[in-house]
């Protein structure tokens, strides 16, 4: 939590009992009165001007910092289901070209692979003749229509002429949407352009996450041959436990992190909170959106987090983590004693600790220093060890 550091030329000397006293040479030197008994105020020492400076050392006083009350929450990344896609057919076929590997980034509507199967011709064969046969009975239908409204012909014959070409018309727009479903362009079937196999491409760009098929393998319709992952919008999915549900609102801040991982908190907000409770866990689910959605590539959909859900954030005196030194099971501040030499003279004093947040240590006996107290917020670690 505290870091030490060296000052290279200038030695610091802690000097203990009456008996000791500062050596007469060029050196500089830290000197320390001898208390009569070990209290909270049991260490006095003073410090030169130019050891001050050298080993950057930097004052400052308590000052009001705003400690966060949080809720604990853990959960999962995820995605929005829009952001994830099963790739199946419509039509069964044989897998051909299937040239993926888990991991691998694809873009909308690359080919993944191709489906054979020689019921495509008999399909795009249906159509044309479908089509063909329309262009026949329309002209019919129109003629007799014709015929009927100058009483040259039979009202029956042009109800039949009418019949047989909306059916036709109604075969040709099924057989029409059957060849777009194949992943085919009907206007570019021709008798001299027919298929035997069809590509299947994806629906949205993302990263392969998981490949159920295998190249020459039958693949039945709805069968799910690959799953596609967009990462470009991470979520968090948390759960809460339901006594905590009044705490939390939407666009609260939300830390979370890896657990046993090193790394740094990440930042996100309460999107969206459940309505329901899980029976089992007796929890709430919290759906939260992070901050910056460019951190989402540091993250992979499953990914078990725990978060803290910050509710409330309170002002308490504090001081900089770093004027705050721990010896054994208590802590201590350095704090300046007003001298008329061109010294700087510290008192040790025991403080106690509560939280810890952002490089701030809430100081829960703030009343029992002067409020304009000047404390060694920078340097005290090597003066107190």
């Amino acid at each position: 939590m505290y870091k030490s550091f060296v000052i290279p030329f200038i030695s610091l000397v802690v000097l203990f009992g009456t008996g000791c006293s500062p050596s007469r040479d060029n050196s500089a030197e830290v000197a320390q009165t001898a208390p009569d008994e070990t209290t909270s105020s049991d260490l006095n020492m003073h410090i030169t001007a130019d050891q001050f400076s050298a080993a950057s050392m930097k004052l400052g006083t308590m000052e009001d910092y705003a400690f966060s009350s949080t809720v604990r929450a853990y959960g999962t990344v995820d995605v929005p289901p829009q952001f994830m896609a099963t790739v199946s057919i419509y039509y069964g076929g044989y897998i051909r070209n299937l040239n993926l590997l888990p991991g691998q980034y694809v873009r909308k509507g690359q080919v993944l692979f191709v489906l054979e199967n020689p019921d495509f011709i008999q399909m795009q064969q249906d159509y044309l003749e479908a089509q063909g046969q329309l262009l026949f009975l329309k002209g019919d239908y129109e003629r007799q229509k014709t015929l009927a409204n100058e009483n040259i012909a039979s009202q029956k014959n042009y109800l039949k002429a009418e019949s047989d070409y909306k059916v036709t018309l109604a075969r040709h727009e099924a057989l029409r949407k059957k060849i777009g479903l194949l992943g085919l362009d009907p206007d570019k079937v021709t008798d001299s352009n027919l298929q035997t196999t069809v590509p299947v491409v994806a629906p949205i760009a993302g990263y392969i996450t998981t490949i159920h098929a295998t190249q020459g393998a039958y693949l039945h319709p709805a069968d799910m041959a690959v799953t596609i992952t967009n990462t470009e919008h991470i979520h968090l999915e948390l759960d809460v436990y339901e006594k905590d549900m009044a705490k939390v609102k939407p666009d609260q801040e939300i830390r979370f992190r890896l657990p046993d991982s090193n790394g740094p908190d990440y930042e996100a907000e309460v999107h969206l909170i459940g309505k329901e409770v899980d029976t089992e866990k007796r929890t709430i689910n919290i759906h939260g959106h992070l901050k910056d959605d460019k951190l989402s590539s540091l993250f992979v959909p499953g990914m078990y987090v725990e978060a803290d859900i910050v509710t409330e954030k309170v002002p308490c005196r504090s001081l900089p983590e770093t004027a705050v030194v721990k010896l054994e099971n208590d802590y201590y501040v350095l704090v300046q004693v007003p001298t008329e030499q061109e010294a700087y003279h510290f008192k040790r004093e025991r403080i106690q600790v509560g939280k810890m947040e952002n490089g701030y240590a809430e100081i829960l006996n703030a009343e029992d220093f002067d409020p304009d107290a000047v404390i060694l917020v920078n340097g005290a670690f090597n003066l107190i060890q």
